[in-house]
């Protein structure tokens, strides 16, 4: 008997930043209004969520992850009838909208916060982690801020310290406080009961703190050059016992509205993300799989171990989910070129579980370097190098002024990319060989075909040391895909299979009835092969 399947299941996710999405007002900052604008695209493309980062009030120290009031849109943003109407306009055209929630910490300006430096008795003094300095008067213990320098600043008001895990102005959140708990799970039932479908949990793994403040180990492969804050291994800061309590709680709170999400960012390996699906699956939906987003090299014998071994680890009827790209890390066109990037699309599009498309990836994107002047984010005002602004440049609507994302005129909060003239929405929808267009036709057949979305994932042995096969399986239902990830011409044999129908090649033609004994790959091609079922053994 089969389990009925869920929309997080079958759908594709896709994330917009919304400072970069479309401006409406002409202020060089994208907004609500701008993205309900664009949603026919959105249905056009073919995904069926969207996931907004945040938009909630916020003085944007760490843009919209500093929360000073988690009920309310910022005005930058637009208005809360504005996100109502942005929702009911989504749930006509059949797509769901994912909120940004973010736990861990709050704005330093919060009124939470106000309240709690005011003195060491107040009543919200204990919403925080507050603590008494060193002996020598520094910081109580070694933890970093993952933007750099101590996690500790003094109040000189209290004489005490608070905890930033992130920027000095985001204070965290004492989670082992009940009324913390509970105000918190207010707000999830405040945008619950407004419509919305679920929540992606920012920051999930250091929500809970070693109770005992114990100073970190160091990293001994640490080097000059790293990250700052990975000079220590976040050994009490991340993944603390008693997180799966209230993951349990959170996920109780979401079942108790019909068809919600949870999904989680964790960068954990594999061994601790498998935890937070919950020993009953009662925890988070869809704990992000970082893999591809982390992935060193770009090689099939790499993606293959990490694919399989994912797999492997999963408990059992658990929801696989792949990620490509976000916000925080550099565009997939960036990493491994726009050519190779094209195969990466049927990568994401067609392994078993839920993607997560990233704006703009659906053209080919690529990072947009910065001078530091020009520079917002504030890891990146300290460490140019580190900057996630070039991954969060405007998106690319047309060949127009600012590439149609604010009037001409109108300063765009960040630049544009150099190349929009070519890599836009209006210019790829008329190249039936475009990246978009590739990735319209994936999602296309992704939807037509339950293989893709309900089937079994197998890897196909290959000699070829730069190819990646693997087959998707559903009822009496096969399909194949052949990944090439070198620039030279190579050939998989799939002695086994028959005959098979090339349903997409991400070089933009298809060949029909191929035999599959031997397949042809050009270079950096991938094909996605439907099997003739008469051709199937057996």
């Amino acid at each position: 008997m089969t389990q009925p399947h869920f929309w997080w299941q079958t759908g594709v996710i896709y994330q917009i930043y919304p400072r970069s999405f479309l401006d409406s007002n002409g202020d060089g900052v994208g907004d609500l209004p701008g993205i309900a604008s664009k949603l026919d695209y959105l249905r056009w493309l073919g995904v069926d969520a969207i996931w907004l980062s945040p938009i909630y009030p916020s003085p944007m120290a760490d843009f919209g992850y500093d929360i000073t009031n988690y009920s309310d849109v910022h005005p930058l943003f637009g208005t809360l009838e504005d996100l109502d109407a942005l929702l009911q306009q989504a749930h006509q055209r059949d797509l769901k909208l994912i909120l940004d929630f973010v736990p861990n910490h709050t704005s330093d300006e919060h009124p939470w916060f106000q309240q709690a430096r005011q003195s060491r008795t107040n009543e919200k003094r204990d919403w925080y982690i507050w603590r008494d300095p060193a002996p020598d008067g520094g910081p109580p213990n070694n933890w970093s801020s993952r933007f750099g320098g101590s996690a500790w600043q003094f109040d000189e008001q209290t004489e005490q310290y608070y905890l930033h895990v992130y920027d000095v102005k985001q204070p965290d959140l004492n989670w082992r406080n009940q009324e913390v708990r509970q105000t918190m799970f207010d707000v999830m039932r405040f945008w619950l009961d407004r419509g919305v479908d679920g929540f992606r949990v920012d920051a999930l793994e250091v929500l809970l703190k070693d109770e005992q403040f114990r100073d970190n180990p160091v990293n001994p492969l640490w080097k000059p050059g790293d990250p700052f804050y990975t000079r220590l291994l976040e050994h009490y800061v991340v993944d603390q016992p008693g997180m799966h309590d209230i993951m349990q709680e959170m996920r109780a709170l979401t079942e108790s509205y019909s068809q919600r999400v949870l999904i989680g960012e964790l960068y954990l390996p594999l061994e601790r993300l498998m935890p937070y699906y919950g020993e009953q699956l009662d925890e988070i939906h869809l704990p992000f799989n970082f893999q591809f987003v982390t992935m060193p090299t770009w090689e099939a014998s790499t993606i293959r171990q990490a694919v399989e071994g994912y797999e492997a680890a999963l408990p059992q009827e658990a929801w696989p989910n792949w990620v490509l790209g976000n916000h925080d890390r550099t565009r997939i066109a960036t990493r491994v070129g726009r050519e190779q990037a094209r195969l990466t699309q049927m990568l994401l599009l067609t392994l078993r579980g839920t993607p997560t498309c990233y704006y703009g990836d659906e053209l080919g994107m690529q990072d947009v370097p910065l001078p530091r002047a020009l520079m917002h984010d504030p890891v990146g005002k300290n460490h140019p190098e580190y900057s996630r602004d070039p991954v969060r440049s405007p998106m690319q609507w047309d060949g127009s002024a600012n590439a149609g994302f604010c009037p001409a005129g109108v300063r765009p909060w960040l630049p544009v990319a150099s190349d929009y003239q070519t890599f836009n929405v209006a210019a790829e929808q008329h190249d039936p060989r475009s990246f978009l267009m590739l990735t319209r036709a994936l999602l296309d057949v992704r939807r037509s075909h339950s293989t893709l979305t309900l089937g079994s994932y197998q890897s196909v042995e290959q000699e070829s040391a730069t190819c990646f096969v693997y087959q998707r399986q559903y009822a009496d239902q096969r399909c194949l895909v052949a990944l090439n990830f070198s620039a030279h011409d190579q050939v998989v044999t799939l002695p086994e299979q028959g005959q098979g129908h090339v349903l997409l090649s991400t070089h933009g033609d298809c060949e029909g009835l191929i035999p599959l004994s031997e397949v042809h790959l050009r270079g950096n091609e991938g094909l996605l092969i439907e099997v003739e079922a008469s051709s199937l053994p057996g």
